[in-house]
């Protein structure tokens, strides 16, 4: 196992696989692993300040340890009064942090939809409906990626698990028509020590053409709102099936190996697979309410 990495501004700067939180990490002192301070006082900076789905302001706390009571465990505290908990000197939760940043409405509608599930009188404790949305918005908080696309033939190809016709075939089309941005923050925890077998489970958005010529700010408040209007609706995010695997060091790009048509065969990471029923439902970003 590789040890874990020290803080090095300039690598994840390097890194294509951070590019969606480059922006924030620019923010970050390049001497120091960031501190609670540091976030808060980067909140303090962006307007209009960042919320959380019930309206409270966010900021970052300390982690509280041992037992905690229903509204100080994470999720409730979260939404209750807008403060994350956070480990100092933890990359799992600087992580998760620069996430907030970039996308701010998004996890606060992970957020929303985890404590609409939590507290859901209609359903009983245990439910497998509780479970299941429970499962699949941790899966994209801590996993996901999301595609944005605007060519419908490589979606069926990536959903359909045909990695080589995409990656390698299909590689100039590509890089004008389909991006992959990593939203989970223990994705991006793996990302710091990239391995082959590395896998995002993915959303795939779509978008016009026009997308992959803005800038990278005007690309992530886009994915932003659309992500967070899709988890919004409560008839989506139910089922991990919705997303697909990606496996990201196939992407043009995010590998040195990849430049060669061979890296493809390789069947232990470029799978074949069947895509589900609940991959192939039309993305439905139309908002309703799940918590209040």
């Amino acid at each position: 196992m590789n040890p874990t990495p020290k803080w090095d501004k300039k690598n994840l700067l390097d890194s294509i696989a951070f590019a969606p939180l480059h922006p924030e990490i620019m923010f970050c002192e390049s001497a120091y692993f960031p501190t609670l301070q540091d976030f808060n006082t980067r909140l303090g900076t962006i307007r209009p300040s960042i919320k959380v789905s019930s309206g409270h302001p966010l900021h970052f706390v300390a982690q509280e340890y041992g037992h905690l009571e229903f509204e100080a465990q994470y999720e409730p505290r979260c939404y209750l009064k807008g403060e994350v908990p956070t480990r100092a000197d933890n990359w799992h939760d600087l992580l998760n942090a620069l996430v907030w940043l970039t996308f701010p409405k998004a996890k606060a509608a992970i957020n929303g939809r985890h404590y609409a599930a939590l507290t859901q009188a209609a359903l009983p404790e245990g439910s497998s409906e509780r479970g299941a949305v429970r499962d699949a918005i941790t899966l994209l908080d801590e996993s996901g990626v999301i595609v944005p696309y605007a060519d419908e033939g490589l979606a069926e190809r990536l959903r359909g698990f045909q990695w080589k016709e995409l990656f390698w075939h299909q590689r100039e089309q590509l890089e004008t028509t389909m991006g992959f941005y990593i939203f989970g923050h223990g994705l991006y925890e793996k990302a710091l020590n990239p391995y082959v077998g590395m896998t995002g489970q993915g959303l795939l958005l779509p978008v016009e053409k026009a997308f992959f010529t803005w800038s990278l700010e005007r690309r992530l408040v886009h994915l932003d709102e659309q992500l967070a209007a899709y988890l919004s609706n409560a008839q989506n995010a139910r089922n991990t099936r919705e997303l697909s695997p990606v496996p990201l060091l196939g992407v043009p790009g995010w590998s040195a190996d990849n430049q060669v048509a061979t890296y493809y065969d390789n069947t232990d990471y470029f799978r074949s697979g069947r895509q589900s029923a609940a991959q192939r439902k039309p993305l439905n970003t139309a908002p309703s309410s799940v918590a209040g």
